[in-house]
Protein backbone atom coordinates (compact mmCIF):
# COMPACT_ATOMS: atom_id res chain seq x y z
CA UNK A 1 0.00 0.00 0.00
CA UNK A 2 1.68 3.20 -1.11
CA UNK A 3 0.85 6.39 0.70
CA UNK A 4 -0.12 9.53 -1.19
CA UNK A 5 2.27 11.67 0.89
CA UNK A 6 5.73 10.70 2.05
CA UNK A 7 6.95 12.38 5.24
CA UNK A 8 10.46 13.82 4.85
CA UNK A 9 10.72 15.76 8.10
CA UNK A 10 9.03 18.36 10.26
CA UNK A 11 9.20 21.99 11.30
CA UNK A 12 11.12 21.90 14.58
CA UNK A 13 11.02 25.56 15.63
CA UNK A 14 11.34 29.15 14.56
CA UNK A 15 14.62 30.83 13.65
CA UNK A 16 15.10 34.57 13.86
CA UNK A 17 12.48 37.28 13.42
CA UNK A 18 11.92 37.12 9.66
CA UNK A 19 9.88 33.94 9.53
CA UNK A 20 12.60 31.35 9.03
CA UNK A 21 11.98 27.92 10.54
CA UNK A 22 14.22 25.17 11.88
CA UNK A 23 13.80 21.96 9.89
CA UNK A 24 14.30 18.40 11.07
CA UNK A 25 15.02 16.23 8.03
CA UNK A 26 14.77 12.45 7.71
CA UNK A 27 16.43 12.43 4.29
CA UNK A 28 19.98 11.20 3.77
CA UNK A 29 21.91 13.42 3.60
CA UNK A 30 19.66 15.75 5.57
CA UNK A 31 20.12 18.64 3.11
CA UNK A 32 18.34 16.58 0.43
CA UNK A 33 15.02 17.71 1.88
CA UNK A 34 15.57 20.99 0.00
CA UNK A 35 15.74 19.21 -3.36
CA UNK A 36 12.07 18.21 -3.13
CA UNK A 37 9.71 21.02 -4.10
CA UNK A 38 7.05 22.00 -3.41
CA UNK A 39 6.68 20.82 0.15
CA UNK A 40 3.36 19.88 1.58
CA UNK A 41 2.81 20.81 5.20
CA UNK A 42 0.14 19.18 7.36
CA UNK A 43 -1.58 21.83 9.48
CA UNK A 44 -4.66 21.02 11.53
CA UNK A 45 -5.00 17.69 9.73
CA UNK A 46 -5.02 19.20 6.21
CA UNK A 47 -2.22 19.26 3.63
CA UNK A 48 -1.23 22.54 2.01
CA UNK A 49 1.44 23.35 -0.57
CA UNK A 50 4.28 25.55 0.65
CA UNK A 51 7.02 26.96 -1.53
CA UNK A 52 10.56 26.90 -0.12
CA UNK A 53 12.07 30.31 -0.84
CA UNK A 54 15.46 29.35 0.58
CA UNK A 55 16.87 26.50 2.63
CA UNK A 56 20.35 26.00 4.04
CA UNK A 57 22.42 24.25 6.69
CA UNK A 58 22.81 26.21 9.91
CA UNK A 59 25.11 24.83 12.60
CA UNK A 60 24.22 21.15 13.03
CA UNK A 61 20.70 21.68 11.67
CA UNK A 62 18.78 23.18 8.79
CA UNK A 63 16.75 26.35 8.39
CA UNK A 64 14.29 27.41 5.71
CA UNK A 65 12.31 30.41 4.61
CA UNK A 66 8.84 29.54 3.35
CA UNK A 67 6.70 31.72 1.06
CA UNK A 68 3.91 33.49 2.90
CA UNK A 69 5.50 33.14 6.35
CA UNK A 70 7.34 36.45 6.64
CA UNK A 71 7.35 36.94 10.38
CA UNK A 72 8.17 35.02 13.53
CA UNK A 73 4.53 34.78 14.66
CA UNK A 74 3.38 33.42 11.29
CA UNK A 75 6.23 30.90 11.28
CA UNK A 76 5.38 29.83 14.83
CA UNK A 77 2.08 28.39 13.46
CA UNK A 78 4.15 25.81 11.55
CA UNK A 79 6.08 24.38 14.52
CA UNK A 80 5.46 20.65 14.76
CA UNK A 81 3.99 20.39 11.25
CA UNK A 82 5.09 17.44 9.14
CA UNK A 83 6.87 18.11 5.85
CA UNK A 84 5.92 15.78 3.03
CA UNK A 85 6.06 15.49 -0.72
CA UNK A 86 3.71 13.82 -3.15
CA UNK A 87 4.65 10.18 -3.69
CA UNK A 88 5.29 10.71 -7.41
CA UNK A 89 8.05 13.23 -6.59
CA UNK A 90 10.28 10.42 -5.30
CA UNK A 91 12.43 8.47 -7.75
CA UNK A 92 11.54 4.80 -8.14
CA UNK A 93 13.44 2.54 -5.78
CA UNK A 94 16.02 0.31 -7.44
CA UNK A 95 15.50 -3.45 -7.55
CA UNK A 96 15.89 -4.85 -4.03
CA UNK A 97 15.74 -1.38 -2.42
CA UNK A 98 12.80 0.01 -0.52
CA UNK A 99 11.61 3.23 0.99
CA UNK A 100 11.07 2.65 4.70
CA UNK A 101 7.62 4.19 4.44
CA UNK A 102 6.63 1.31 2.12
CA UNK A 103 7.70 -1.31 4.66
CA UNK A 104 5.71 0.12 7.57
CA UNK A 105 2.51 -1.88 8.00
CA UNK A 106 3.69 -5.04 6.23
CA UNK A 107 2.69 -8.31 7.89
CA UNK A 108 5.82 -10.14 9.05
CA UNK A 109 5.78 -13.92 8.70
CA UNK A 110 8.55 -16.42 9.52
CA UNK A 111 9.67 -19.04 6.99
CA UNK A 112 7.76 -21.56 9.16
CA UNK A 113 4.55 -19.56 8.64
CA UNK A 114 4.30 -17.95 12.07
CA UNK A 115 2.90 -14.42 11.93
CA UNK A 116 4.97 -12.13 14.15
CA UNK A 117 2.96 -8.93 13.68
CA UNK A 118 3.35 -5.83 11.54
CA UNK A 119 6.29 -3.58 10.79
CA UNK A 120 5.85 -0.60 13.14
CA UNK A 121 8.98 1.33 12.15
CA UNK A 122 12.66 0.98 11.30
CA UNK A 123 15.73 2.61 12.79
CA UNK A 124 19.41 2.89 11.98
CA UNK A 125 22.24 1.42 13.98
CA UNK A 126 25.93 1.51 13.24
CA UNK A 127 25.92 -2.01 11.80
CA UNK A 128 22.59 -2.25 9.97
CA UNK A 129 19.03 -1.01 9.99
CA UNK A 130 16.55 -2.72 12.32
CA UNK A 131 12.90 -3.59 11.66
CA UNK A 132 10.62 -3.16 14.69
CA UNK A 133 7.76 -5.65 14.49
CA UNK A 134 4.82 -5.27 16.85
CA UNK A 135 2.42 -8.13 17.51
CA UNK A 136 1.81 -10.12 20.66
CA UNK A 137 5.47 -9.32 21.36
CA UNK A 138 7.86 -6.77 19.96
CA UNK A 139 10.60 -8.18 17.72
CA UNK A 140 13.74 -6.36 16.60
CA UNK A 141 14.95 -7.93 13.37
CA UNK A 142 18.13 -6.81 11.58
CA UNK A 143 17.28 -5.56 8.10
CA UNK A 144 19.80 -7.78 6.35
CA UNK A 145 18.36 -8.98 3.07
CA UNK A 146 19.14 -12.58 2.22
CA UNK A 147 20.03 -13.44 5.82
CA UNK A 148 17.10 -12.36 7.99
CA UNK A 149 14.87 -10.60 5.48
CA UNK A 150 14.14 -13.26 2.90
CA UNK A 151 11.34 -11.74 0.83
CA UNK A 152 9.43 -8.49 0.61
CA UNK A 153 6.18 -8.56 -1.33
CA UNK A 154 4.77 -5.04 -1.31
CA UNK A 155 1.77 -6.05 -3.44
CA UNK A 156 0.77 -8.78 -0.97
CA UNK A 157 1.79 -6.67 2.05
CA UNK A 158 4.10 -9.38 3.43
CA UNK A 159 7.67 -9.54 4.65
CA UNK A 160 9.06 -13.08 5.08
CA UNK A 161 11.84 -13.43 7.62
CA UNK A 162 14.24 -16.10 8.78
CA UNK A 163 13.66 -15.44 12.45
CA UNK A 164 12.88 -17.57 15.46
CA UNK A 165 10.55 -15.75 17.85
CA UNK A 166 11.70 -15.51 21.45
CA UNK A 167 9.68 -17.74 23.74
Amino acid sequence: MQREHVILGRIAGVYGVRGWVKVFSETQPKENIFSYKPWQIRLNGAWQHVEVVEGKPHGKGLVAQLAGYDGRELARQLVGAEIAVARQQLPAAAEGEYYWVDLVGLTVVTLAGTELGRVDHLFETGANDVVVVKGQQEHLIPFVQGQYIREIDLDAGVMRVDWTPEI
